[in-house]
């Protein structure tokens, strides 16, 4: 079975935590998740989360601290995804990878349907969130 390696950045601004849609193909068809993709061969987390935010998104990032890792097993595939908190440094956070995205309070945490694998981060951005 494939195993992927990914990165996943958390946005948090004002309170609220940034998240997108994914596109409306695959096992995880229109689910949400925070952002990232797949490490390079080589590549570092902090490294891959980056620049698959400035080529999904358009924006610069910098990763502020490494948060957690979550392992997860799909049916047609496992991950591990290295979380991180980071901080927007120049961009508009404009979706090209997406199909929708919203920043979501504490309280709204939970009213999207989010990708199982990013659940345990949604649990430690709870913590974060005021």
């Amino acid at each position: 079975m494939k195993h992927i390696n990914v990165a996943a950045a958390i946005l948090i601004k004002d309170g609220r935590v940034f998240s997108a849609q994914r596109k409306d193909f695959g096992e995880m068809a229109k689910r949400w998740e925070f952002p990232g993709g797949k490490l390079e061969q080589g590549e570092s987390g902090e490294d891959a989360i980056v620049r698959e935010i400035k080529e999904e998104l358009a924006t610069d990032i910098r990763v502020e601290k490494y948060l957690a890792t979550v392992d997860y097993q799909y049916k047609t595939f496992s991950l591990t995804m290295n979380g991180y908190l980071c901080e927007v440094v120049s961009g508009e956070l404009s979706l090209s990878e997406h199909l929708s995205s919203r920043w979501l309070s504490k309280s709204e945490l939970y009213s999207v349907s989010w990708a199982d694998a990013d659940i345990p981060l949604v649990k430690l951005v709870e913590e974060l969130l005021v």
